[in-house]
């Protein structure tokens, strides 16, 4: 089988089965990291950064869709593939994860073979489209992610940091709006504390570097992208 390695988190109450999946993806060169109910698994998330996380629907402190639904909330994890493993046979579960954000299902006993062949695929399927993204185009600007780079008729713009990841954030979603606190969170994170101001500096920024009017202000909401 052709292999897809990324870090997985593997999230389940019941050691055998940690152990178990753990030493089967570590065979085929992935990176493990384990937590044992959804409390730890959020905690995990924030530091391991998974790329992959299966994760157990029935769990103490905090079962799997509580668990998948905060995360969701949370955005950072919105490109994270998630599997949720089960044992109950009932549709009502699989429908409700589904609608919060699981990318799919593998039902319990585990079967090693299906399971890496299902994060294989599920891998390559996001990386796919994670690839296909790299690169848009807004008639003469280009944004470039795998470069870092914003060009426009040809000449190099140079952003700093935080402008650029601004800038990609608005351009992913065009002619969405994005609420002022939604990119805090999504550009500086939760651990860094800054104002409601740091954006409107950052916009400002972008419109005199770029030079043309594609980033619209929704007045007491947030910011929009679009091409005129």
């Amino acid at each position: 089988m052709e292999v897809f390695p990324g870090k997985i988190l593997i999230v389940d109450d019941e050691p055998d089965i940690v152990e178990f999946i753990s030493y089967n993806l570590k065979s085929k060169g992935y990176l493990i990291a384990a937590a044992k109910d959804g409390v730890e698994a959020i905690r995990k998330a924030k530091d391991f950064r998974p790329d992959l996380i299966l994760l157990d629907i029935m769990m103490p402190n905090k079962d799997g869709i509580e668990t998948i639904r905060e995360l969701r909330a949370m955005h950072e994890f919105d490109d994270t593939v998630i599997i949720f493993l089960t044992a109950l046979n009932d549709e009502k579960y699989e429908i409700e994860g589904l609608k919060i954000g699981a990318d799919d299902f593998i039902s319990k006993p585990i079967k090693p073979e299906l399971l890496a062949t299902r994060i294989g695929s599920a891998l390559r399927r996001f990386r796919k489209d994670e690839e296909q993204e790299q690169k848009q185009n807004f008639g003469d600007l280009e944004i470039n992610k795998t470069k870092f780079t914003v060009t426009y008729k040809g000449v190099d713009i140079l952003l700093a940091k935080k402008e650029f990841e601004l800038l990609c954030l608005l351009a992913s979603k065009p002619g969405r709006v994005f609420l002022r606190n939604e990119i805090l969170q999504r550009v500086w994170g939760t651990d860094v504390i800054v104002g409601d101001r740091t954006i409107d500096v950052h916009i400002r920024k972008i419109r005199q570097k770029v030079g043309i009017d594609m980033i619209t202000t929704v007045k007491g909401v947030g910011y929009k992208f679009e091409m005129s």
